[in-house]
């Protein structure tokens, strides 16, 4: 039995073939001040953070703007939804046991409306990932989420 093309229908478009969603700033539910406000964890984390990079930027440097340029793009809402992204980027950061970087996230998956339970299940993902070392890192993690949703 010889196959021929009019045997089998065309393939339907494979939705990675589709023209990517454009890029757009997220909208985020609470500010910065609000999450400060409610959670001193996350006040000292924002307020060390602004300091720090305030340094950062003094310098003036070419490669680490493009950097930082690159990870704002990254987390815009696009295909994914930004509240995606920085579930993936808290995953990401537990495993790497950054913990700036679990606070960077957490909060900004806060200011997204991300749901604590949201946040707790991608922090069991991150520890099934990275194993019994993750576990420092989430016990700080829930310090902040306990801070910001009670």
């Amino acid at each position: 039995m010889s196959s021929t093309s009019s045997e089998h229908p065309a393939p339907a478009e494979h939705p990675a073939e589709r023209q990517p969603q454009e890029r757009k700033e997220p909208a985020y539910l609470f500010t910065e001040k609000h999450v400060a406000d409610k959670s001193e964890i996350a006040r000292r984390f924002i307020e060390s953070r602004a300091r720090l990079n305030a340094n950062v930027d003094k310098a003036n440097n070419f490669l680490v703007k493009r950097f930082y340029n690159i990870d704002h793009n990254a987390y815009l809402e696009g295909t994914l939804p930004a509240k995606t992204k920085e579930l993936m980027g808290l995953v990401a950061s537990a495993c790497l046991r950054c913990d700036d970087c679990i606070y960077y996230h957490a909060i900004q998956a806060y200011r997204l409306g991300v749901t604590r339970p949201e946040q707790e299940e991608s922090l069991n993902v991150a520890l099934v990932v990275g194993g019994s070392i993750v576990i420092p890192h989430l016990r700080r993690a829930y310090d902040l989420l306990e801070e910001l949703y009670g």
